[in-house]
């Protein structure tokens, strides 16, 4: 049976007793009532009649006397209330009676003859008010009887709805729970196990069904794939790197919370919309997908943003997601990864490197100058004459100062390219003057190696947009460094020429080569060679690197293990 049904069935059963409990409780009433009023009406009133009858009786001296009405007129009202048997032949005998009496009003025999009349009448209602008195009481009676049955089946039909109706409702809610918390730990073979042709029944079939289906859905690959994302999702949201995943056109998949602080909008403003739409409202998105070309240099410049209540700065890094389709060959583009890796700490280091650098490369090169100009008095010969030994030692410390000396303008280069206080003079420069300038600077060197150093350049070339003393020294650099790794009694070659409105420089050499794992680092700070010989601080090719990207250049290498090398670096005319 249905849940309602019982329900409409027990409370409108229920309704019914309480109805008729009030129509039996309403009709004993009215019987009782009835009973009462009968007994005032046709016994009560009878008394009352005859009470004053006897009082007018006891009064009337003569026919003519006042009382002899009043006595007739409660006769006649008596008359009109005969109710009981044997009462109508009292009363017609009490006429009889009173006729005399109105005759001869001092007859006392007529007058106890009227009495007895009277009593007659009083005794017949007063026996009638007994036996009515007795059938009202078991009026009165016969109705509480029926109102305790009426009252006890409401009881019993109530009691049992009290009883049965909270279980019948709440244990089965219990179970479902019970189930229900189950499924929740993931237990999906759960069962609701009540099958009643009820509300409960529908819902545990309903119930049951979705459970199976949970259950096949947890051991397909698709829940295994669901949860896995799951976790790749909590993963990346506990990165403290900011990361943004796009696909393959563009929409945005994903974004941490690290990288929705940063872009200053909320998850479902984000994710699902356009990286392009939302770039044309957000600087920030705009510059993380920007596609234009870019030199290595600005590739690798740390992107400024307000993070964290301060200036900071992150390293962006795109990657590129590719998978080949089962069955296929050819790999697919499905997306990109962006990835802001917060340096701010190191970048925090490096302005204080590079600020200490900076200032003990200076107050160094005070010493230093004053320990040349100690050596040039020393090698003056008003000072006097010196040794072989002295000369040599001398000379040693001259070389050493000098080293140091190349050292430290090579740390201030690098300081003021790091902080930015670098000038640079770009004007229009003789690219023939730079190389002789360059040649010119390191022949000394050369020429002790006897090196021979050719320059070979193209002829009527423009003139170049650069600085020509920072071009300059990246070209002494080049040289020094060909000079310093080709053996003795080799040729260098310094060629110029024009490619694409761009003049090239290259310093070719005949040297051991670079080993290919090394090209790629060989213009990173303080990185040198492994086996090569340390003569420097590794800084010089950095530098040079940092002086022609200002310029807005390019400069490369191009060497083979035991074939020599090529640096070069190119300048827009």
């Amino acid at each position: 049976m249905r849940i309602k049904t019982k329900l409409n069935l027990g409370v409108g059963l229920l309704f019914l007793m309480i109805i008729i409990l009030s129509l039996v409780s309403g009709y004993s009433v009215f019987l009782i009532k009835a009973d009462t009023e009968n007994i005032l009406k046709a016994n009560y009133n009878t008394l009352e009649y005859s009470r004053n009858m006897i009082l007018s009786l006891d009064e009337i001296k003569m026919s003519t006397d006042e009382k002899i009405h009043t006595f007739k007129e409660y006769l006649g009202k008596q008359t009109q209330n005969v109710t009981e048997p044997g009462e109508k032949e009292a009363t017609a005998s009490l006429e009889k009676s009173f006729s005399l009496l109105e005759k001869n009003g001092s007859n006392e025999t007529l007058k106890t003859q009227i009495r007895q009349d009277i009593f007659a009448i009083m005794k017949l209602n007063l026996d009638a008010i007994k036996q009515k008195s007795d059938i009202a009481k078991h009026t009165a009676e016969t109705a509480n009887l029926w109102i305790a049955i009426v009252g006890t089946l409401c009881f019993l039909i109530a009691f049992n709805l009290l009883v049965n109706l909270p279980n019948n409702i709440a244990n089965p809610i219990k179970e479902l729970t019970q189930s229900i918390k189950e499924i929740a730990n993931k237990n999906y073979s759960e069962r609701v196990h009540f099958t009643n042709h009820n509300e409960y029944g529908d819902l545990a079939k309903s119930f049951n069904t979705m459970a199976q289906k949970l259950q096949e859905y947890n051991n397909s690959n698709l829940y295994k794939l669901f949860f896995e994302k799951k976790r790749l999702e909590t993963l990346i949201n506990n990165m403290h790197d900011p990361i943004i995943g796009l696909d393959n056109e563009g929409v945005i998949l994903f974004v941490n919370d690290e990288a929705l602080k940063i872009i200053g909008m909320k998850s479902e403003d984000v994710i699902g919309k356009s990286a392009s739409t939302l770039a044309l409202s957000n600087d920030l998105i705009r510059s993380l997908i920007l596609k234009e070309e870019a030199t290595d240099s600005q590739k690798k410049q740390p992107m400024k943003i307000f993070a964290h209540g301060k200036e900071s700065y992150f390293d962006k890094e795109t990657i590129n997601i590719t998978i080949t389709p089962t069955g296929e060959e050819r790999e697919i583009n499905i997306g990109d990864v962006i990835i802001l890796r917060n340096i701010t700490l190191f970048k925090e280091l490096d302005f204080a490197k590079t600020n200490f650098i900076a200032t003990v490369s200076h107050e160094l090169k005070t010493p230093i100058a004053s320990i040349k100009l100690s050596l040039q008095l020393l090698q003056n010969t008003k000072t006097g004459d010196m040794n072989d030994d002295q000369k040599q030692l001398v000379e040693s410390i001259k070389d050493d100062s000098q080293r140091l000396l190349k050292i430290t303008g090579e740390l201030l280069n690098l300081s003021q390219l790091e902080t930015g206080n670098i000038q640079l003079n770009i004007e229009k420069s003789n690219p023939y003057a730079i190389v002789n300038y360059a040649t010119e600077a390191v022949k000394v060197q050369a020429d002790q190696k006897q090196i021979k150093l050719i320059i070979d350049a193209d002829e009527n070339l423009q003139n170049v947009k650069a600085d020509s003393e920072k071009t300059g020294w990246v070209l002494i650099n080049y040289l020094s460094n060909a000079i310093t790794y080709s053996s003795e009694k080799s040729t260098i070659v310094i060629k110029l020429k024009e490619e694409n409105d761009q003049i090239v420089f290259q310093v070719i050499d005949t040297g051991k080569g670079i080993d290919a794992r090394y090209k790629d680092k060989v213009f990173d700070k303080y990185f040198q060679i492994p086996g090569s010989q340390k003569s420097g601080t590794g800084l010089g090719l950095a530098i040079s690197k940092e002086f022609i990207e200002a310029q807005n250049g390019v400069i490369g290498v191009e060497s083979n293990l035991g074939l020599g090398s090529t640096f070069w670096f190119s300048l827009k005319v």
